[in-house]
């Protein structure tokens, strides 16, 4: 463990970079400073939190909003290969948040060290492998689209609604992940509202977009996928015009892009078990529209619509542990011990609170939501079905994902790979199938509330481990003490 006197150096070294050196031709603030080290504990978890909440919302604005201009159209078909193509779509938000996150976590703890060169390759390193991977990605998924229509279940019905809607938005990859990845890093200096901001142009855009190309234009599902292209594309130039325009003491220029000083391994050692969860998430969903498909096109709509009735609490829930991360990041680096456990506490906390209420709006106006989505007797009453089974553990998805960001923050690439493969793949997957042998159809809705316990009390016991492991000591620093 680094002594106390030489924790003091770190953040003495730190302090005197934001106030004294001019990174990128801009000073960055005290008062971001202030976020990190002295402001109430609160406060701080508030103004870190809420912003990234409401991005968060704003994603799932987004999400909604092709399911809910498309279901205008009263054609369950197309809400049913909505459901289909959007977990596949997803897996690109997932692959951003490899970056996303993995970033976030290095270049806050590097920023708590007074490491600001390496914080800015690491940044730069973000960028440019998000358009690497993108480009990577949107090629292989057109090439292979035959098969992965096959392989979500698509029908006869819904087969060339899907693929039309995947073709399109598959061109958007590159933005998704770059959208997506700085949505997070920019937090990191303490601008959560910008962070905010670059997701509500791209997603307000998104949702205006909707009804206008979906049936003002009559382009229906082709119109649902162009306006999230066009929202994508948006929302990644926000990002990076703050970048270019000199708004940041980071970078994303190709001159400070490295593979060197271990910037690819430390960012890919935080962020891929960060993102699986994500892309396992996708993956579940894939399983469970394809398990679903021999139940028919109105399950498959109704799960698709329950799902995201639940998604109303865990994205707001993902949004504070994404807003508390950087605080807790740069308590370990800086070695801010009592600032830690004060962070995490209230977080904790207030995420369980959060959850329940959550979750009591949602159960309440179950019936409200499903019928802004479907006008199909069958379909409606299969998402009401769902949706009530899939809320009763929503209350702790609070104190999952701050459990899991925790855990990112401390750098511990294990515990975090652990808790992600085990939530939608090792526990859910063998549960999923155990479930609908002996239940059937509710058994394959009832399998995500299980895997949701098990989870929990599985990242309970790895954030106890990695704490002990990190020998944290009373001894604060001189400003604690």
């Amino acid at each position: 463990m680094i002594e106390t006197r030489k924790a003091g150096i770190y953040k003495n070294q730190f302090n005197s970079l934001l106030l004294t050196s001019i990174q990128g031709g801009k000073f960055m603030e005290q008062k971001s400073l202030e976020v990190f080290e002295s402001m109430p504990v609160p406060k701080a978890v508030f103004k870190n939190a809420l912003p990234a909440m409401a991005a968060m919302l704003m994603v799932l604005v987004y999400n909604l909003a092709d399911t809910f201009f498309i279901g205008q159209t009263h054609d369950a078909l197309q809400v049913a290969a909505v459901s289909l193509a959007t977990p596949v779509f997803l897996i690109f938000m997932a692959v951003g948040t490899v970056f996303g996150m993995g970033g976030t976590s290095v270049i806050s703890r590097a920023l708590g060290e007074g490491r600001t060169d390496y914080a800015k390759k690491v940044c730069s390193f973000c960028m440019w492998g998000c358009v690497i991977v993108g480009v990577v990605m949107a090629a292989l998924f057109l090439i292979f689209m035959e098969p992965i229509l096959s392989l979500i279940g698509a029908s006869s019905d819904t087969w060339d609604l899907a693929k039309t809607y995947l073709m399109i938005v598959v061109c958007s990859g590159p933005f998704v992940l770059i959208s997506n990845c700085y949505s997070n890093v920019i937090r990191t200096e303490g601008e959560s509202g910008r962070a905010c901001i670059g997701q509500l142009l791209g997603n307000l855009l998104n949702v205006v977009l909707d009804p206008v190309m979906i049936l003002g234009f009559g382009w229906n599902i082709a119109g649902a996928a162009i306006a999230t292209v066009i929202g994508n594309v948006i929302g990644a130039g926000y990002y990076i015009s703050y970048f270019l325009r000199g708004k940041s003491s980071l970078s994303v220029r190709l001159k400070d892009f490295t593979l060197r000083e271990k910037v690819c391994s430390s960012v890919l050692a935080i962020g891929v078990p960060a993102a699986l969860g994500s892309m396992l998430m996708s993956v579940s969903q894939i399983i469970i529209n394809s398990q679903m498909a021999e139940y028919g096109d109105m399950a498959i709509a109704g799960m698709g619509v329950a799902m995201k009735v639940v998604t109303i609490t865990g994205m707001v829930c993902i949004g504070l542990g994404q807003g508390v991360q950087p605080l807790l990041g740069y308590c370990v680096g800086a070695k801010l011990w009592k600032r830690f456990k004060e962070v995490f506490k209230f977080s904790f906390i207030f995420s369980f609170m959060l959850g329940v209420v959550l979750t009591v709006i949602c159960y309440l106006f179950t019936n409200q939501i499903v019928s802004a989505f479907l006008a199909d007797v069958t379909a409606f009453d299969y998402a009401v079905r769902f949706a009530k089974i899939l809320l009763t553990t929503s209350p702790i998805f609070g104190v999952f994902f701050v459990l899991t960001n925790v855990l990112q923050a401390m750098g511990a690439a294990t515990a975090s790979l652990v808790i992600n493969l085990s939530r939608q793949g090792i526990i859910f997957i063998p549960i999923l199938f155990i479930l609908k042998a002996v239940l059937g159809l509710t058994g394959l809705v009832w399998a995500q509330p299980v895997a949701d316990i098990l989870s929990i009390l599985l990242a309970a016991v790895l954030y106890v481990n990695t704490y002990k492991k990190l020998s944290i000591q009373k001894t604060e620093t001189p400003s604690e003490a």
